[in-house]
């Protein structure tokens, strides 16, 4: 990718990035009762996500001093502009977005602290990252009460760990991303846990994730990718991907609880997008067989 072309897109682009590629895929935010995340097999337009009012949550004071800070770092403020070595050295309490990600092989150290919003229904993110390559986030910490957690868009390579996203309406949000590993992060209260769209060998392993009312981890138009070790209990679709999600692994997951724990594309038999779905514990799939024993 072209550096200079990176920074000259407008930081703006990004944050329309979510409401441009939820409607598109289907996953409209919307504010009207949960009542419709269906899908016609093979038509990711067709699809029909409406994400619930009212789950804020209080945001998540932490102690800890997480990783040490390099000789050069920049500590961290609401609405800043980062790159390089990034420290949290206190709660983020922040009326527009969070940290704009501007510069590859950047590592934000949460050091325990808190990043929270202004509130899921506004269209504010926590943590940007828009066509920047090879970013890290290490907890512990946490981010809450944004319309995003984290949005990737057009990124390479992204890992976070160790982070609790609580009352947004998605935890981590990626379109037009490759690479992107999210694990050993506690995901809860959320609309949507993690959201992928047009993306390319992510990698969602041994997350905590419970009480994402419309779904754990929705795929739509992804490819290559893996969901492993999870734990996706008390969503209306524990795991889900559409029809033209192809040749993803979901494996050894705790998937209970929710109201479908599997749900391949409303049904859609597994051969048709290549998916494969094995060892994991369930009660519910669709269609069924999905589930060990089941």
């Amino acid at each position: 990718m072209n550096q200079e072309n990176k920074r000259d897109r407008p930081r703006s682009a990004a944050v329309i990035a979510i409401a441009l590629m939820l409607s598109v895929s289907g996953l409209a935010i919307g504010h009207t009762s949960l009542n419709a995340y269906a899908t016609k097999p093979g038509n990711s337009n067709d699809n029909s996500l409406v994400l619930p009012q009212n789950m804020g949550t209080a945001p998540l004071d932490m102690e800890g001093t997480g990783f040490a800070a390099a000789a050069a770092s920049t500590n961290a403020a609401c609405g800043q502009v980062v790159s390089g070595q990034v420290n949290l050295t206190a709660n983020l309490n922040c009326s527009g977005d969070g940290i704009i990600v501007d510069g590859p092989n950047t590592v934000i150290n949460m050091n325990g602290f808190s990043i929270t919003g202004p509130g899921k229904d506004s269209s504010k993110v926590g943590i940007m990252v828009s066509n920047v390559d090879n970013v890290v986030v290490h907890g512990p910490g946490s981010i809450s009460n944004f319309q995003a957690g984290v949005l990737l868009t057009g990124a390479n390579g992204f890992t976070i760990d160790s982070v609790i996203f609580s009352g947004n309406q998605i935890g981590t949000f990626m379109t037009g991303a490759e690479n992107a590993q999210v694990q050993q992060n506690i995901i809860q209260d959320n609309s949507i846990g993690v959201a992928s769209h047009s993306s390319t060998g992510a990698a969602i392993d041994s997350n905590l994730m419970s009480g994402n009312l419309l779904a754990g981890i929705t795929f739509v138009n992804t490819q290559q990718s893996s969901i492993g070790m999870n734990n996706v209990v008390g969503s209306q679709n524990g795991v889900f991907l559409d029809g033209q999600s192809s040749q993803n692994t979901i494996s050894s997951n705790n998937v209970l609880e929710n109201v479908i724990d599997l749900n391949n594309a409303n049904g859609l038999p597994t051969n048709i997008n290549a998916n494969q779905y094995v060892d994991n514990s369930c009660q519910t799939s669709n269609p069924s067989g999905l589930c060990i024993g089941r």
